[in-house]
């Protein structure tokens, strides 16, 4: 663990992009040790000075490649797009044994961004955790969540977040990152069921076009007052 207030170093691959950089900034600004994850580390280093140059970081936020970052941090936490899903995989597989590996990968192909197009296996992070071994600890999260959202401090994200994975633990720390981001995180069941929290991707955007929605999301329901 690191020594900021025993809270764990986040690596978030792909940190350079919207989604990832907003949940950078979130965890950032709660006070989690974070390093900016890219394919290059001109991009990583950019990305992380501009974190640093807010006022309410309280650690210098570190820029790497995805491959040293990886490496270095204690959760990682991938966000690329589906087409560098698996490169990226391969590029970071030995870096993220025995650690808690949150993929946050959605099987969007484009054109057809709108409709459900799932990958052989179920799902990316299904995929994810058959490639890189049962000692990594894949959590499947965050799939459904507006990146403007993240990247607006002014108010909390307004959905909630699914959280699948085979181990229980992790799962539940996974959901405890995701209270320290503004979100209420649900532990949704095994890996397999990953598979609903990346399809729901495509019908949210759907609805965004549809109906002129600047960032859909979902709520669970008729859950007991606290």
């Amino acid at each position: 663990m690191s020594e900021t207030e025993n809270k764990p170093l986040i690596a978030v691959l792909g940190a350079s992009g919207a989604l990832g950089g907003g949940l950078a900034l979130r965890w950032a600004v709660a006070g989690y040790p974070v390093i900016i994850g890219s394919r290059t580390v001109e991009k990583a280093a950019a990305a992380a000075a501009e974190l640093n140059s807010r006022d309410d970081i309280a650690h210098a936020v570190q820029g790497m490649t995805n491959e040293d970052a990886a490496e270095a941090g204690e959760i990682v936490v991938m966000t690329v797009p589906f087409a560098n899903h698996q490169s990226t995989l391969e590029s970071i597989r030995d870096a993220v044994q025995g650690k808690i590996f949150i993929d946050v990968t959605v099987p969007l192909v484009p054109p057809k961004v709108g409709t459900v197009q799932l990958p052989e296996g179920g799902s990316a992070s299904a995929r994810a955790q058959a490639y890189l071994g049962s000692d990594v600890r894949v959590v499947s999260a965050y799939q459904n969540v507006a990146a403007d959202h993240l990247n607006d401090l002014s108010h909390d994200p307004d959905c909630d977040v699914l959280v699948c994975g085979d181990d229980k633990d992790a799962c539940q720390i996974v959901v405890g990152l995701t209270e320290a981001a503004g979100m209420k995180g649900w532990h949704a069941g095994p890996i397999a069921n990953a598979v609903v929290a990346e399809a729901m991707t495509s019908v949210l955007i759907t609805l965004n076009r549809r109906y002129k929605i600047p960032g859909s999301g979902f709520r669970i329901t008729g859950t007991p007052a606290a």
